[in-house]
């Protein structure tokens, strides 16, 4: 398998804003579009079904604005599974294709519980699995969950081993170890449309996290950063100065694709909508790795070793039966009467 070039793209594209049947369907037609290409493999950005909560930039966190759009993202938000992961499936049959979907993932069964969340679908429509971010970031805290080890790991499909995390765990370096020593051939990095209004751009921010990875990991990594419309900019209400700096050089788009070499083998894009790809040659993942491989013969492991957790933390658990005998019959000390 690693003696092969794959196709590999990443889409950046803009949700149809909190619309998941919408915004599923366009999900569907870029993957049939890259499966038409020739793509072997599509990245997603961080939550592109139904959105990103970025209104979380620009307007107060508990105000009506914010928290009717709030309800919205629940009422939009995708369980797994259901009719949106089955379209996504087999719309990934269709163009023969893995996708990594970054999406809003509705805990099954919930009134309000959600997850910034990503799956995996194998190219003949199998789900292999989802991963729900950690720790959500800045404004993600007020609407998403974090999760567990038991979502953590990258998945065997028919290119290798594939793995992802979502923005700003990309730059957690025990994450990148654990996948590292999995030994991912390809990692997708998923990405907001911006990180915020000021400090360093997005597209800086995205290529250096993207080098490192593929540099400590000896994998390819494709970053598939989200992307603003006129719509979404009007349906968020965003304020004319928000407005103005987001026009700044940099500030929104990004999304490339790197080689376990650190070289930036296609883009990053600008701020327009599109599906970016790229050759890569897998062999190139074997001279990378002969040099330096954290996963095996430079590292120490009698030094340096992790430990991960790979299961979630119950929530409710029953022990034995319920007491026989009604409260209402016990002594007004609260204790049983001696036999």
């Amino acid at each position: 398998m690693i003696n092969r070039t794959v196709r590999v793209a990443a889409a950046q594209a803009a949700p149809v804003f909190l619309d998941r049947s919408a915004t599923t369907d366009k999900a569907c037609a870029l993957i049939r579009e890259a499966g038409s290409n020739g793509a072997d493999v599509i990245v997603f950005p961080e939550g592109y079904i139904p959105a990103h909560p970025s209104w979380y930039h620009h307007h107060v966190a508990t105000g009506p604005f914010s928290s009717a759009l709030a309800l919205r993202l629940f009422e939009n938000a995708v369980e797994i599974p259901g009719p949106e992961t089955q379209a996504l499936c087999a719309a990934a049959r269709e163009a023969g294709c893995v996708v990594i979907m970054g999406l809003c993932e509705r805990l099954a069964g919930s009134n309000g519980t959600l997850f910034n969340t990503h799956i995996t679908i194998d190219a003949d429509g199998t789900l292999l699995g989802k991963h729900q971010k950690f720790m959500p970031t800045v404004g993600e805290r007020l609407v998403h969950a974090g999760g567990h080890g038991d979502t953590f790991g990258g998945h065997d499909t028919k290119l290798g081993r594939v793995s992802g995390l979502i923005c700003g765990e990309n730059l957690n370096p025990l994450a990148i170890f654990a996948l590292t020593q999995e030994n991912s051939l390809i990692h997708g990095m998923s990405w907001p449309a911006y990180f915020g209004l000021g400090g360093t751009p997005m597209q800086l921010l995205v290529q250096a996290n993207s080098q490192a990875f593929a540099l400590m990991s000896g994998a390819y990594v494709i970053s598939a950063c989200g992307v603003l419309d006129p719509a979404t900019v009007e349906a968020m209400q965003m304020p004319e100065a928000d407005r103005a700096t987001l026009d700044e050089p940099g500030r929104l788009g990004g999304s490339m694709i790197v080689s376990p070499s650190g070289a930036i083998i296609a883009g990053p894009m600008g701020p327009e909508e599109g599906v970016l790809y790229a050759e890569c040659d897998l062999s190139v993942i074997r001279r990378a790795k002969l040099s330096v491989d954290f996963s095996g013969h430079y590292n120490r492991p009698d030094i340096f070793s992790l430990r991960v957790n790979r299961k979630a933390p119950a929530a409710r658990i029953d022990h034995g039966a319920p007491i026989a005998e009604p409260l209402a019959e016990w002594p007004e000390t609260g204790r049983r009467s001696e036999e």
